[in-house]
């Protein structure tokens, strides 16, 4: 089975992409000095491997045939967004740095993530729901991340946004992206407060996985045909079922364990992986 590999500096890495392009023997531009294809051998592989060590460029090998899938899910916090929103709410208790780390452990599987959501919400307990708006505010959508959703609906590309955070902030960035699904806990509110618990069931690894399998199920789609992107370990176990499983800017442990990585590149980088081109990428 042919295999391609692609390299990516896209947004920052251009000059150095060039560079190394030119010692690799024909090269396919998918965007000029930000996206490449070439294809493999194990020296052409073990040649690229060599001349981005050290560099803001990634490097992603899969089967040439099959690139472009039909299904994308994808994980909200630190993905399609740069926020962690728990730590945004914490932050108006003055309690960002322990809730932090919580987060980091429980993302880099080092505890159980159900028990760790529990934990940092019920240190929410009392907060007016008013701050759910002041905590919406600070979002900041990772770059890519628009690009990314536009371009798969205009190419007829299902997408579903499945976050172990919560509806209040996944639902609206859905509709403001044009995800076709989405999936999230929902935090549960008392007289006009947080009750500092989350309404079961509570979407985790297992149930991102399932919404992966049942998505594809529904749409008539072989494994083969879809993509998951995630940054944490409760992404691990749908990244390690799809298609095309990508951990993006991840935690230590996921990135280690996954098979495709982005380390550097922006969401875009989705979008060359699948051999799209520049010129078809919505807003570029």
């Amino acid at each position: 089975m042919q295999q391609t590999i692609t390299l990516i500096a896209e947004p920052d890495g251009d000059a150095a992409l060039t560079g190394v392009a030119g010692t690799l023997g024909r090269v396919d531009w998918l965007a000029p000095g930000r996206a490449c294809d070439i294809v493999w051998t194990a020296d052409s592989e073990a040649a690229a491997r060599a001349a981005i060590a050290g560099l803001p460029i990634d490097l992603l090998v899969q089967p040439a045939a099959g690139r472009r899938k039909r299904l994308l899910v994808a994980d909200l916090e630190s993905t399609i967004i740069e926020n962690e929103m728990l730590e945004e709410l914490a932050d108006f208790l003055g309690l960002r740095a322990p809730v932090a780390e919580i987060t980091r452990r429980a993302m880099n599987g080092e505890t159980d993530f159900v028990g760790a959501l529990t934990e940092r919400v019920a240190l929410l307990r009392g907060l007016p729901v008013t701050v759910l708006d002041e905590a919406a505010s600070r979002i900041r959508l990772t770059p890519g991340a628009a690009e990314l959703i536009a371009t798969l609906r205009r190419a007829g590309v299902t997408t579903a946004l499945v976050s172990g955070g919560f509806t209040v902030f996944a639902e609206p960035i859905a509709a403001r992206l044009g995800f076709d699904r989405v999936v999230a806990n929902r935090l549960e509110l008392a007289d006009g407060k947080l009750a500092g618990t989350v309404a079961p069931p509570i979407i985790g690894a297992a149930a991102k996985r399932a919404t992966l399998l049942a998505l594809a199920a529904e749409l008539g789609l072989e494994l083969q045909d879809t993509m998951a992107v995630g940054d944490g370990a409760n992404d691990l176990p749908m990244l390690q079922t799809a298609g095309l499983g990508v951990a993006f800017r991840a935690k230590p442990a996921v990135a280690t364990t996954a098979r495709w990585r982005v380390d550097h590149a922006g969401l875009t980088a989705l979008l060359y992986a699948q051999g799209y081109r520049q010129e078809e990428i919505v807003g570029s």
